[in-house]
């Protein structure tokens, strides 16, 4: 994460911070699995990921819902949103981060955004009741405060994981303005619209690999204090 050297004091907090990240991705994508494994004829090309978080069997814009382990990806969506968030304060707080403040503050964002992903369905009944506009703001900032941290992050970064931190960065960013281009309402027709939305959203857990590997390197590389 950064081109200094730790402070002292630094390497707890910093190891603590490789942990969350590779915690929140594993906590992520195992919820996902396990979730869509359960929901009959799920498909990760068609299907939104949130659709694993509905509590009910429905029909919403076309999509047979039916997700008998929902509350298994809502959980995963909010333990990612706090491991993340944990993340970022402990390496802001260790390592001479540039930007710290916009850094933790991005990180934030998409702590609160995922957690109100978990939170409010994006449901038939939430559609109707008009809740389902905190899913679709928390789905917004989830993925655009998470990739612009790993944007911000590329700028403190060494050159190869800075370069990394920021594709990975615009690439999630493109595919979730291309998701909502794409989204069946213009004539513009590249790709479904699961494959896009993934593509914004694994670039968030790419990134937090990337950056806990990088920062494992840094500490094993950085002379003991």
């Amino acid at each position: 994460m950064s081109t200094g050297q730790p402070a002292p004091g630094s390497r707890a907090p910093l190891a603590g911070a490789v942990s969350c990240w590779v915690l929140a991705v594993a906590v992520y994508l195992i919820a996902e699995a396990v979730a869509a494994a359960a929901f009959p004829g799920y498909s990760y090309a068609t299907n939104y990921i949130s659709d694993l978080g509905v509590p009910e069997v429905a029909t919403v814009d076309g999509r047979a819902i039916d997700s008998p382990l929902h509350a298994v990806m809502n959980a995963g969506f909010i333990a990612h949103g706090v491991l993340f968030v944990v993340a970022a304060l402990l390496a802001a707080r260790a390592a001479p981060v540039r930007h710290r403040r916009w850094f933790v503050a991005l990180a934030v964002v998409h702590g609160v955004g995922i957690a109100l992903v978990g939170i409010f369905s994006g449901s038939q009944e939430a559609l109707e009741s008009g809740l389902a506009a905190f899913h679709v703001i928390g789905a917004a900032m989830a993925i655009i405060g998470g990739n612009l941290t790993a944007i911000i992050a590329s700028r403190t970064a060494r050159h190869g994981v800075s370069a990394l931190s920021l594709a990975l960065g615009v690439v999630g960013i493109v595919s979730v303005v291309m998701l909502v281009v794409d989204s069946g309402t213009t004539a513009i027709d590249l790709l479904p619209d699961g494959i896009w939305e993934r593509l914004s959203v694994y670039t968030i857990q790419a990134w937090e690999l990337v950056a806990a590997a990088a920062t494992l390197v840094w500490l094993r590389r950085a002379p003991m204090p």
